[in-house]
């Protein structure tokens, strides 16, 4: 098996190390990775200047670009042979909820979809700084386990792809592993008024709290009751519901 590995926290991330420690116990491993931190990219792609890839050793390259271009860059000229999965992360922090629409992490494991690769994205929900780095190298066996599970099924619509948030626990204390939904999550506070040394106004995006809602299938909840959430996510965004809803709502023009 040929297994392309990338992420949003950058080539030298923590967590795309261990995501390569697991991955390589399925088969070959190629990273092709950004050459700094890419969080909350998304889906863009490097359209207004050429991107760069630099070998950082047999089958690992890192990218000036984002994880998209990353994703796109290693299918369409840097590996030999297309992978069998884009396997994207581990990313430094949750991706539960609306956070996947900002996720580069997400969006690089997307991109392999939209390639017509299965992709799955996963993040440690502990985050860098609120929990001990260590715990994540503790799971390496466990995503290898999971990793072997999911790659096998060959039931998954090609349009669909699998974002998995691991709990901040030890692996001998990780309860199990439950199939989720997206649950919702609103910010507070989340902009910052600041002033530059010149005594500019500025604003800076981020922090704040989060107050999570959703059922009890949802990501977040399994992820605080100390279970892996693994949530298939789909390319289509269409409201199927409301199109079935339709002579209730539409307008025919004369």
């Amino acid at each position: 098996m040929h297994l392309l590995c990338t992420n949003d926290d950058g080539i030298l991330a923590h967590g795309l190390e261990c995501l390569v420690r697991a991955a390589s116990t399925l088969g070959e491993v190629t990273v092709v990775a950004p050459d700094r931190e890419q969080s909350a990219t998304s889906h863009s792609l490097t359209l207004h200047h050429p991107i760069r890839p630099v070998a950082r050793g047999e089958r690992r390259y890192q990218v000036d670009g984002t994880p998209t271009d990353c994703v796109m860059l290693a299918v369409e000229a840097l590996m030999p042979q297309r992978p069998d999965f884009v396997l994207s992360g581990i990313n430094h922090g949750h991706n539960m909820g609306e956070d996947v629409l900002y996720s580069g992490t997400v969006a690089a494991a997307m991109e392999g979809v939209t390639l017509g690769i299965p992709a799955i994205a996963i993040s440690f929900a502990g985050g860098e700084l609120q929990a001990d780095p260590s715990l994540l190298d503790d799971q390496v066996p466990v995503v290898a386990h999971l990793l072997a599970h999911l790659t096998g099924l060959t039931n998954i619509p090609r349009d669909t792809l699998l974002n998995i948030n691991l709990p901040p626990l030890p692996a001998a204390e990780i309860k199990g592993v439950r199939l989720t939904r997206l649950g919702r999550r609103v910010y507070s506070d989340s902009l910052v008024r600041m002033q530059d040394p010149r005594g500019r106004e500025i604003y800076w995006i981020g922090g704040g709290s989060a107050e999570w809602s959703g059922g009890a299938d949802s990501d977040f909840r399994a992820v605080r009751e100390g279970y892996i959430s693994v949530t298939p996510l789909s390319l289509d965004l269409t409201h199927t519901r409301m199109l079935d809803d339709a002579p209730s709502w539409w307008l025919e023009v004369p």
